[in-house]
C-alpha cells in the first residue's frame, strides 16, 4: 500500500536525503520518496503503520522535521522546530553556504555548513549599513542620532563605529588559530627532523620516547583548539552521512594522531615494522600537526579570499546615503535615510548622493549614474525625470519628491537581486553536485585498497608505507574544490554585471545567455527612446471635426489610459490648452488600440485592425495619407467617430543612438536579429532599413510573439527575447532567457531573467560578454579541480614509486589540498580585473 504526507522543515537537497533515509529505515516500509519542491513523502508499506511511528523517528532524529497527513497544517507548538531548521538572518545580515548546498537556506548565526562544512558568508544588504549614531565611551546603552552630551554623565558622546562584518571576525579568529598551531607545531617539526640527522644533537638531552612524549605534550592545542573544528565537522559529515572534505581530513589525521599515542604508550602490541632501532613506535604527530596546520592556512586563505568575491555588493552597499536633506513647510532639516517616506519633499545639493528614488520637482541638474549603469557619461536631468538611489548629484540643487524608499528602492532591489542571484545554481553545477555525491566514499575506498596493496606488496617497512600513503590520498582529496568551482565564478560575475548595469536574476541565465544564438528585440522603448512625441493630429474632414476636435477626442479617451503613446498624447493636448473630457466605459484591446465613449460619442483609436473591429473604413486616400508617414518610421493611430474614420494622430519615437551599433556587435558575434513590433509593416520596415535588420514582423500581438518564440525553439534555436512592456511578458516568460529594459513596466522585469538598468540594447552586448566570461572561467575552475583529483589521488597512492621512486608526502598533500580550493577562488576573483565591453 502507498500512503503521501506532508514534511515540514526541509528546506535543502541535504534535508530530502536525510528525511528518505529516515523513512526507509523504518521497519515495514519497503520504499520511500521524498518531493524538496512539493514537501511530500510518498511512502508504501507492507500495511499501514501509523503515523505516530513516523512522527517518533524524526523526534528520535533531531526534531528537526515533522511529518502530517495530507491536507494538515501544522500546529503552533511546531514553531520552536520550524525556527531552527528556518532561520533568517536578522540585523546586519544573513550568513549561508558559499557552495550552496543548500539553496537559499539562511541562517542566523555565522558558522559552518551542516552539508560540506565550510564556514558559512554573511549576506551583505543595506540593513547592514547603520546610520550614523554617537554613544557615550562610558555607558553604551545611550544612542542618539547626532552629537551632544551623555545624560549619564555628562560626558561628549562619540561616532559609533559600525561592526565588524562576520567575514572580518570569521578571519581574524581563524588568523589566530593558526598561530597558535604554528607555534606548537613548528617545534614537533623540529624535533621530528632532527631524527634523520646522523648524530642527531637532541639524543643527548633525552631518548626518543620521551622526545615522543614531548611531541604528544605540543600537539594537544593543535589537535584540540585551533583544528578541533575541523573534527567537530567531519564526526557531524559521519552522523549525517553528508560526507566531505572535513570527513577525509578528520579520518586520515585522525588515524595518524591515535596510531601515534597507541604507539607511544602501547609499543608491544605493534608489528616489527613499525619499530624503530630503539624499539619505539614510528610516531606521526609532525604529520598530524603540519597537516592540520597547512589546512587551517587554507580556510584562512579562502576566508579572505571570500571577502572579495562579494565585493561588488559591498561597494553598492557604500552608495547608500545615511543622511537626507528634508523640506517641511519651506524649512530644511537634516534627517535619517530611515525617517522618510514615501511622498516627502527633499534637497539633494550639489555633490550629494541622491538618498532615495523619485522625481525632480524643482530645478535641473546633471547626475552621475555610471555606479548602477556602468555608465561614465552624466546624464542631464530636469523636472519631472526620474533620479535613483546612490547616484551622484552635479554641480547644482535641485528639490526631489521621494516615490521609493527602503527596500523599495532601486538600489536596494539590485543588492538583493545581486544577492538572490550569488545564491542560486547553474545547470551545470549538476556535473560537480554528481561527482561530489560519490567522491568521498571513493576515496575512502581507495585508501583503503592502497593500504592493502601496500601492506602485501610494499618494501619494507610495508606497513609503515601503506599507512602513510593512505593518509596521503585522505588528505590530497578536495571536493571543496569541486563544490567552489561554480559557485565563485556566479557570485564574482552577477556582482560584475551589476556594476555594469546587468542585472543577472539568477546563475541560470548566465548559462544559457551563453548559448544565445537568436535575439529578438521590441521595438518601442527598446530599439527606440520610448519617448513618443505628438508630431501631427489632422482631421480626414474639417468641415465636420477640426483638428482641434480631433485633439479633444484622442486625449480626453487617452487620459484612462497608462500606455506610452496615449501619455503623449495626453501631454500634447495639455501643452495645446485641449479640454480633457471624461471618458465612460474605456477599455483597452490588446494589440490594437483602445475605445470608450467621450461628450456621448462612441471612440475607437488605434491602428487599422482595430478599425475592422470598429467597422470603419479606411479609405485608400486615408491609407495613402497615413502610409507617407508610416514609411518615415511614424506610427499613425486612427480616430473613428461612432464606426466613421474622422482624424489620426502621428507620433514619433526616436531610435535610441546606442541601437545600431549593438545590433552590429551582436550580429558578428553571430547571433541573429528579429525584430518583432506591433507597429505597422511601413513604419517597421522603416525602422529595419535604419538598423540593417532583415528579418522582422509587423502588427504582432502578444500572442504572435510567443509564437514566434516557439516556432524558434521548435528549430533548435536558442532564443533571447528582449522587451519592456506588459505585451512581451509573455514572450520573455517563454524565451530561453528573458531581457527586460530597467525603463519597461514591472511585469515585463518581472517576467524577464535579465534586467538592463539603463534600458540600452548596449547591454545586452555586455550580458553577453558577461556569460561568456563567467562560463569560460568556470570551465577552467571545474578543470583545475577535476584534474587535480584525477592526478593527485593516484600519486598519493603511489602509482609513480615502481617506475620513479617516488612518493607523495601527506604534508606536501595537505599543502596541495588547501591550496586547490584557494587557486579556484584566486581564478573566480579574475573576473573583478575584466572589462565588460
Amino acid at each position: 500500500m502507498k500512503y503521501t504526507y506532508h514534511i515540514h522543515g526541509m528546506t535543502c537537497r541535504g534535508c530530502q536525503n536525510h528525511v528518505e533515509k529516515t523513512l526507509s529505515n523504518i521497519e515495514g516500509v519497503t520504499s520511500a520518496s521524498v518531493n524538496l519542491e512539493k514537501a511530500e513523502a510518498t511512502i508504501e508499506m507492507e500495511s499501514h503503520i501509523p503515523i505516530e511511528k513516523f512522527q517518533d523517528a524524526f523526534k528520535n532524529n533531531g526534531g528537526a522535521y515533522s511529518i502530517l497527513k495530507p491536507g494538515e497544517h501544522r500546529h503552533k507548538d511546531d514553531s520552536a522546530s520550524a525556527k531552527k531548521q528556518e532561520p533568517k538572518g536578522k540585523g546586519t545580515g544573513t550568513f549561508y553556504c558559499p557552495m550552496p548546498c543548500e539553496g537559499d537556506k539562511t541562517y542566523e548565526k555565522p558558522g559552518d555548513c551542516p552539508v560540506c562544512g565550510m564556514d558559512l558568508v554573511e549576506e551583505v544588504n543595506l540593513s547592514a549599513t547603520t546610520s550614523d549614531q554617537w554613544t557615550c565611551p562610558m555607558h553604551p546603552k545611550v544612542v542618539r542620532d547626532g552629537p551632544g552630551d551623555c545624560p549619564i554623565c555628562g560626558m561628549d558622546l562619540v561616532p559609533m563605529e559600525p561592526d565588524i562584518s562576520a567575514e572580518e571576525k570569521t578571519y581574524k579568529k581563524l588568523l589566530k588559530k593558526f598561530w597558535i598551531a604554528v607555534a606548537f607545531t613548528f617545534p614537533i617539526f623540529l624535533i621530528a627532523m632532527s631524527e634523520i640527522l646522523q648524530n642527531n644533537p637532541l639524543d643527548s638531552f633525552f631518548e626518543i620516547k620521551y622526545w615522543n612524549w614531548i611531541q604528544f605534550t605540543l600537539s594537544l592545542p593543535v589537535v584540540f583548539y585551533a583544528t578541533w573544528m575541523f573534527y567537530e565537522r567531519a564526526y557531524r559529515s559521519i552522523v549525517t552521512w553528508n560526507l566531505n572534505m572535513f570527513t577525509l581530513i578528520g579520518i586520515g589525521t585522525g588515524v595518524a594522531w591515535v596510531f601515534s599515542v597507541f604507539g607511544m604508550l602501547f609499543p608491544q602490541i605493534f608489528p616489527q615494522d613499525f619499530l624503530t632501532e630503539s624499539g619505539t613506535v614510528f610516531v606521526y604527530f609532525e604529520a598530524t600537526t603540519v597537516i592540520l596546520t597547512l589546512v587551517l592556512l587554507g580556510q584562512v586563505l579562502e576566508a579572505r579570499a571570500h571577502s572579495k568575491t562579494n565585493s561588488a555588493v559591498k561597494e553598492l552597499l557604500k552608495l547608500a546615503p545615511n543622511k537626507a536633506i528634508k523640506v517641511v513647510d519651506g524649512t530644511e532639516e537634516e534627517v535619517s535615510i530611515d525617517q522618510i517616506e514615501k511622498g516627502d519633499i527633499l534637497r539633494v545639493k550639489p555633490g550629494d548622493k541622491i538618498p532615495v528614488d523619485g522625481r525632480i520637482t524643482e530645478g535641473e541638474t546633471t547626475v552621475d549614474e555610471s555606479m548602477i549603469t556602468g555608465e561614465p557619461i552624466p546624464v542631464n536631468k530636469a523636472a519631472d525625470d526620474k533620479v535613483s538611489s546612490g547616484t551622484i548629484n552635479g554641480n547644482q540643487s535641485f528639490l526631489m519628491k521621494a516615490e521609493k524608499v527602503g527596500s523599495d528602492t532601486l538600489l536596494s532591489q539590485i543588492i538583493k537581486m545581486v544577492n538572490d542571484a550569488s545564491r542560486s545554481r547553474a545547470p551545470i553545477q549538476k556535473l560537480a553536485d554528481t561527482v561530489s555525491g560519490y567522491f568521498v566514499p571513493i576515496v575512502v575506498i581507495i585508501a583503503v585498497i592502497t593500504f592493502i596493496v601496500w601492506s602485501i606488496w610494499g618494501p619494507e617497512p610495508a606497513y609503515v608505507y601503506a599507512l602513510v600513503n593512505a593518509i596521503a590520498v585522505l588528505i590530497i582529496a578536495c571536493p571543496c574544490a569541486l563544490g567552489l568551482a561554480t559557485p565563485m565564478s556566479i557570485m564574482v560575475g552577477v556582482g560584475k554585471g551589476a556594476q555594469n548595469g546587468v542585472l543577472i536574476k539568477n546563475a541560470e541565465a548566465l548559462e544559457k545567455m551563453d548559448k544565445v544564438d537568436t535575439l529578438i528585440v521590441d521595438k518601442t522603448g527598446t530599439i527606440t527612446e520610448g519617448k513618443p512625441t505628438v508630431e501631427k493630429v489632422s482631421s480626414f474632414d474639417d468641415k465636420q471635426f477640426s483638428e482641434r476636435e480631433i485633439l479633444h477626442f484622442i486625449a480626453s479617451l487617452n487620459s484612462s489610459s497608462e500606455h506610452p503613446l496615449a501619455e503623449a498624447t495626453v501631454k500634447y493636448g495639455k501643452e495645446q490648452n485641449v479640454e480633457i473630457s471624461k471618458t465612460e466605459n474605456f477599455s483597452a484591446v490588446t494589440g490594437k488600440g483602445v475605445e470608450g465613449t467621450v461628450d456621448g460619442k462612441k471612440l475607437d483609436l488605434g491602428n487599422d485592425r482595430l478599425m475592422e473591429f470598429a467597422k470603419a473604413t479606411i479609405s485608400s486616400t486615408m491609407k495613402d495619407e497615413a502610409q507617407s508617414f508610416q514609411k518615415q518610421g511614424k506610427t499613425v493611430s486612427y480616430l473613428a467617430i461612432d464606426a466613421k474614420v474622422a482624424g489620426y494622430v502621428v507620433i514619433g519615437d526616436k531610435i535610441k543612438k546606442t541601437s545600431a551599433k549593438a545590433i552590429k556587435e551582436l550580429q558578428d558575434k553571430g547571433i541573429a536579429v528579429i525584430m518583432l513590433t506591433g507597429d505597422n509593416h511601413d513604419t517597421a520596415q522603416a525602422v529595419a532599413s535604419e538598423l540593417n535588420l532583415a528579418d522582422f514582423n509587423a502588427s504582432m500581438l502578444p500572442d504572435n510573439k510567443l509564437q514566434e518564440v516557439e516556432k524558434l525553439q521548435n528549430e533548435g534555436k536558442v532564443v533571447a527575447m528582449v522587451g519592456d512592456g506588459i505585451n512581451d511578458a509573455p514572450a520573455l516568460a517563454k524565451s530561453n532567457v528573458g531581457i527586460a529594459m530597467g525603463t519597461g513596466t514591472d511585469v515585463a522585469i518581472e517576467s524577464a531573467m535579465i534586467t538592463l538598468v539603463k534600458g540600452d540594447l548596449k547591454g545586452i552586448v555586455k550580458a553577453k560578454n558577461l556569460s561568456h566570461m563567467v562560463m569560460r572561467n568556470i570551465k577552467q575552475n571545474l578543470f583545475f579541480a577535476f584534474i587535480y583529483n584525477t592526478l593527485g589521488v593516484p600519486v598519493a597512492a603511489g602509482v609513480l614509486f615502481p617506475f620513479f621512486g617516488l612518493l607523495l608526502s601527506p604534508m606536501i598533500a595537505a599543502l596541495a589540498m588547501s591550496f586547490s580550493s584557494v587557486s579556484v577562488i584566486a581564478n573566480a576573483l579574475s573576473l573583478r580585473t575584466k572589462a565588460i565591453k
